[in-house]
């Protein structure tokens, strides 16, 4: 029996309209622009031309993260100032993909100018990360603000403090500055909710910017934010990332500190989720997770990994510092086969490697659909029942599908369906990881694989995650980095391959190239359990590979 609706409580649409009207009145008025129709598909270019951003601004905007931390610890940009140029940047990219959720404009400017006074009066940095502007996904608590993770149930709930990463953040410097849209529940691979709606595409605003950290990947894409903090229970950080052609992290549990988050299925501990950074540099991802591991988050959550920055690791003390290393390519998983831009990055990252003096190898995948399998029947234990007592608060509608309309409602495998299994049932299946092995008779030094077997799609056809959830079930780091773009000449329709299931036709059947025009296309980087800085490095190593080959 459903839960009655307190009588007390405003109608959730009464409720959405005062958050979103709060919400508006939080950005600067001066800040609103006229963006592009929406028949004006790729708007990155927009922010830089809409007048609203002057020279110095639009070139701090484009600094990657190492270099604008220098400019801020000589004092030749002021925190201020940095913050100031993303924030404009920040609500440009809000009017135009629907980005954001909380804007908190004079707080982010009072920390920043506390900053600039500390180095003046001091002559020292506060921390490594000082001055920088950091955006976060709708799920860490920061102090006096809502986090309603896409639920209108959530509306009206303040933080009485901040979340350990947020506070960690803070003692090395950093400015938090925005909050980021997520989808309602967090368990989708999109970006929508019935609060503040759907996050969409920059490069291509009929696709979506994947999920659930899909308003972080589409702001750090229109440079709206130097660095930002994404979560990954199946792929929340890697897909969003490999979307909106960035680089994210996914590191190993407890690498990075949770605690004060909030989220969904809570309890759950057979996958948890993680945090991690997405930039628009692999610099980027270093620069977060040394400062984060270096602050000694074991102190402030006991569950963190007591674990500091290991110079040795980053430097493939283990993988022969780094000379010939041995790269594994898998092509598929042998449950879906991607789509033509994905297997075209797949060679091209080949090649590459091999003319850098690498050795690459195929890699077969080793259960791949028993861990898809295990990692959806963990996911959906009573998630039917967490979704359907938090919605009940309101009386809000669980959303279903994320298509644009409702006239294609197919339930993608990762929802709860029949209500999901058991304890007992739940207990049974974690009984059943497999060990990994290597399949190969050798080691290899990293897998490369594709993140999804699609580039981003139209809204409402990301239906599959096994690509990344079975690193999440295994535990090891990944990390995602861009190679090239969809071309409709290059990546055009090849004939069908013998299919492995009714699904995998589906997936081939949706392809046509001028649909994912202008999409991203990345791919991943997994490395073993707690290695991140190895996964950093040798991520770094392939990407200077790609951009020499250029």
């Amino acid at each position: 029996m459903a839960n009655p609706i307190p009588t007390d409580i405003p109608h959730w649409t009464t409720l959405i309209a005062e958050k979103k009207k709060r919400q508006l009145e939080s950005i600067p008025q001066e800040w609103i622009v006229t963006p592009p129709s929406d028949s004006t598909l790729d708007v990155s270019a927009f922010p830089e031309t809409c007048g609203l951003l002057n020279a110095r601004e639009i070139e701090i905007t484009n600094t990657s993260v190492d270099v604008l931390l220098e400019k801020l610890a000589c004092a030749a940009w002021t925190a201020v100032d940095v913050t100031t140029a993303f924030y404009k940047r920040a609500i440009v990219a809000h009017q135009l993909v629907n980005c954001l959720t909380e804007i908190f404009v004079d707080r982010a400017l009072a920390r920043a100018a506390e900053l600039d006074d500390y180095l003046k009066n001091t002559g020292k940095v506060a921390g490594p990360l000082h001055g920088l502007p950091i955006s976060l996904k709708d799920q860490l608590c920061i102090k006096g603000l809502e986090t309603t993770i896409g639920y209108v149930s959530w509306i009206g709930q303040y933080a009485d403090k901040n979340a350990v990463l947020v506070d960690v953040l803070i003692e090395c410097g950093a400015v938090p500055f925005v909050r980021t849209n997520v989808p309602q529940t967090l368990a989708w691979p999109e970006t929508f909710n019935n609060v503040f709606g759907r996050t969409t595409n920059p490069y291509n605003r009929s696709l979506t910017s994947g999920g659930s950290s899909g308003g972080e990947g589409a702001l750090i894409a229109l440079k709206g934010s130097p660095l930002g903090v994404g979560s990954d229970l199946g792929g929340s950080i890697r897909i969003p990332s490999a979307f909106c052609g960035l680089f994210g992290l996914r590191p190993s549990y407890g690498r990075v500190p949770r605690y004060g988050t909030r989220g969904t299925l809570q309890g759950q501990d057979s996958v948890l989720p993680v945090l991690g950074p997405m930039t628009n540099s692999v610099a980027g991802v270093k620069i977060f997770m040394k400062a984060v591991v270096n602050a000694k988050p074991w102190f402030i959550d006991p569950l963190a990994v007591r674990k500091k920055w290991d110079e040795d690791e980053y430097n493939l003390v283990d993988h022969g510092s780094g000379k010939h290393l041995c790269f594994a390519i898998m092509w598929d998983d042998g449950v879906v086969v991607p789509h033509p831009p994905i297997r075209r990055s797949l060679e091209i990252a080949k090649a590459t490697l091999q003319k850098a003096g690498h050795k690459v190898v195929d890699w077969k995948p080793i259960k791949h659909r028993l861990l898809g399998d295990i990692t959806r029947d963990i996911w959906n234990a009573a998630s039917a029942e967490d979704f359907a007592i938090t919605t009940s608060i309101t009386g809000e509608p669980i959303i279903t599908t994320m298509e644009l309309s409702d006239a294609d409602t197919a339930v993608a495998s990762f929802r709860p369906q029949n209500g999901g299994i058991t304890a007992y049932q739940l207990w049974q299946t974690t009984g059943k990881k497999p060990v990994s092995e290597t399949g190969t008779g050798r080691p290899v030094d990293a897998i490369i694989c594709p993140a999804a077997p699609f580039a981003a799609t139209p809204h409402g056809k990301n239906r599959y995650v096994d690509y990344t959830a079975v690193w999440n079930a295994l535990d090891y780091p990944a990390a995602i980095f861009p190679v090239t773009t969809v071309d409709s000449i290059l990546d055009g329709k090849v004939p069908p391959h013998d299919f492995y299931n009714d699904f995998d036709k589906d997936v081939y059947e949706m392809y046509d190239p001028e649909k994912f025009k202008n999409a991203p296309v990345c791919l991943q980087l997994v490395g073993r359990t707690l290695e991140e800085e190895a996964v950093i490095r040798m991520t770094e190593i392939v990407d200077a590979a790609l951009s020499a080959a250029k």
